[in-house]
């Protein structure tokens, strides 16, 4: 068995998870980057590298592909999802969750420029003059001051001085930029009327002034760029990976390119005019031609992944936070985006269909063949793992609320439990006993039809994914990064597979805890690694550390290592 390549998780590639019981193997190739988001060249020549899921910022050297994080996961930024760099060479960082916007100094000195934006998502420099937009409804489009002309300082090292706000009324801004006229153009990524109908791109001056709609009809637009010629380029969020270049101030012609890129999110032209484009639902880093043929300059793959599952034809999918994917691996890049079904984390398969928890906060039923989706349940605190009963009803670990809800097929909700303390994930066993991991508590529990649950583990470190196979049940220690199995018979325990790539790399704490909602839109995910069954017998785990799905197979004999 070979080592990997190097991961998000291991820079080396050195790392593997070991079993003596399990054979592992993954499923498709570990990804380099948790999605990626906005992206700027750097005084450098490196391409930065925002990544909203991860929390943080790498720079990738467009001739080798080679990745450095920059701003690690542990700095003061909590969820950077765009950047930019002034004229000084100082980079400017929008961190969505909290609302704050951050200067890093080309020495590397964090400053807080601004805590109050709600959302704050696109950023741009005009030389010294820094711009930024919030990604709401109704959000605003204002100049921030990061020092200097006449701001106070308040001691801390904030200037004082308000924002000027340019415009309100954004239909949740995104990536912005100057355009060869000297105004600010900027996407609106959805409309009053309906969330689904998108198509404006809008500009202002600097200084302010009536903003003016310069771009009707363009499909979703979630980004705007100038490429060195001054020709308009706007990204598409949707499935094929529309890029519609516009030429302006000339001929006023559109030529639409299908990159088959999913899920665009931003883009910068280097020096020769080379597009680089990045995308929010599976990450890399592609270099894009004029005509839409691509070249990979970071591999695309999995954002997380989440929830797991298997369905009765044996094809894997993955929850994984802004679709449904399924690994591959007889497929080039090992991942193939299934659907755009955004903010999903739990998954479990029921027949021909799926169901999933939304960071929404819903319980949905998506049908893969038609591609049609039914809600059955709203208004959930992050639900996270999800099962079917032996009855047929869904029952959902809703992990912020201390709860385990069940949903009938009528979609009446009915609590199980509730006072827990963290509940992530459930199972069922041969008997139709439920089982749910509290990760905060760190136990395992079983319900019971009358009382209090009943413990069946304790003492676990952080347990998350649980699955059960005959008498035995498994869940994930994603503190201690290993499997534990324990006998529902004698309640003995074993650790199964050691060293497993689920969570932050080794030695990374994340600074907070993800908050959920920011101003009426989903916030940071939590990072679930997801466990299920399949019908040989086998456990998949989402190993969310390295963009993973592994598949541990009973074996006979000495240990084998992930290749």
């Amino acid at each position: 068995m070979k080592p990997s390549e190097p991961s998000r998780y291991d820079a080396t590639g050195r790392r593997s998870a070991s079993s003596a019981r399990w054979a592992l193997e993954r499923l498709n190739p570990p990804s380099r980057l948790w999605g990626s988001n906005g992206v700027a060249f750097g005084p450098d020549g490196r391409l930065y590298v925002a990544q909203f899921l991860a929390g943080q910022i790498s720079a990738v050297d467009p001739a080798t592909g080679d990745v450095e994080v920059v701003v690690p996961m542990d700095s003061p930024v909590q969820s950077p999802d765009d950047l930019a760099f002034g004229a000084d060479g100082s980079m400017y960082i929008a961190d969505l969750v909290p609302g704050r916007v951050w200067r890093r100094s080309p020495q590397g000195k964090f400053t807080l420029v601004s805590g109050d934006v709600d959302n704050p998502n696109g950023i741009t420099c005009i030389g010294d003059r820094l711009f930024v937009n919030e990604m709401k409804p109704d959000g605003r489009l204002m100049e921030l001051f990061p020092g200097g002309g006449d701001g106070q300082d308040d001691g801390a090292g904030r200037d004082v001085r308000e924002p000027v706000v340019l415009t309100e009324g954004l239909a949740l801004g995104n990536a912005m930029q100057r355009g060869p006229d000297g105004y600010l153009y900027y996407p609106h990524m959805m409309s009053g009327a309906n969330p689904m109908l998108t198509g404006q791109v809008w500009r202002i001056a600097p200084d302010g002034g009536a903003p003016e709609v310069v771009a009707d009809d363009v499909h979703q637009p979630v980004a705007v760029r100038f490429d060195q010629g001054g020709v308009l380029h706007v990204l598409s969020r949707g499935p094929e990976g529309i890029v519609t270049r516009i030429d302006l101030h000339g001929s006023g012609s559109r030529t639409l390119v299908t990159s088959g890129v999913v899920g665009l999110d931003n883009a910068a032209f280097d020096a020769e005019n080379r597009m680089f484009v990045s995308s929010y639902s599976s990450g890399g880093v592609t270099e894009m031609h004029p005509d839409g043929r691509t070249r990979e300059i970071v591999p695309r793959g999995l954002d997380g992944p989440y929830g797991v599952t298997i369905d009765l034809a044996g094809r894997v999918y993955a929850a994984d936070h802004y679709r449904v994917a399924r690994p591959e691996p007889s497929r080039e890049g090992g991942v193939t985006t299934h659907s755009l079904l955004h903010f999903s984390h739990g998954i479990v398969s029921d027949g021909e269909l799926l169901h999933i928890t939304s960071q929404f906060g819903q319980i949905q039923t998506y049908d893969p063949e038609t591609g049609t989706t039914r809600e059955r349940a709203g208004g959930l605190r992050r639900p996270l793992g999800i099962t079917v009963a032996p009855d047929g009803s869904l029952v959902v670990a809703e992990s912020d609320a201390g709860r385990v809800v069940a949903v009938d097929e009528a979609d009446v909700l009915t609590v199980l439990a509730d006072g827990l303390d963290r509940p992530v994930d459930v199972a069922f066993d041969a008997e139709d006993r439920c089982y749910v991991s509290d990760e905060r508590l760190g136990a395992v529990l079983r319900l019971e039809p009358e009382g209090p649950p009943t413990v069946v583990v304790d003492g676990l470190d952080a347990p998350q994914g649980l699955a059960v196979l005959g008498d035995e049940l498994f869940t994930v220690e994603t503190g201690q990064r290993r499997l534990r199995a324990v006998s529902l018979t004698t309640g003995q325990s074993r650790t199964d597979a050691e060293d497993l790539p689920v969570g932050p790399p080794p030695g990374v704490v994340p600074r907070t805890e993800p908050a959920l909602f920011a101003h009426g839109m989903p916030g940071l995910a939590r990072r679930f690694a997801g466990l299920t069954t399949g019908p040989d017998g086998s456990l998949l785990l989402s190993a969310n550390g390295e963009g993973t799905v592994l598949s541990l197979k009973p074996q006979q004999g000495p240990g084998l290592r992930t290749q």
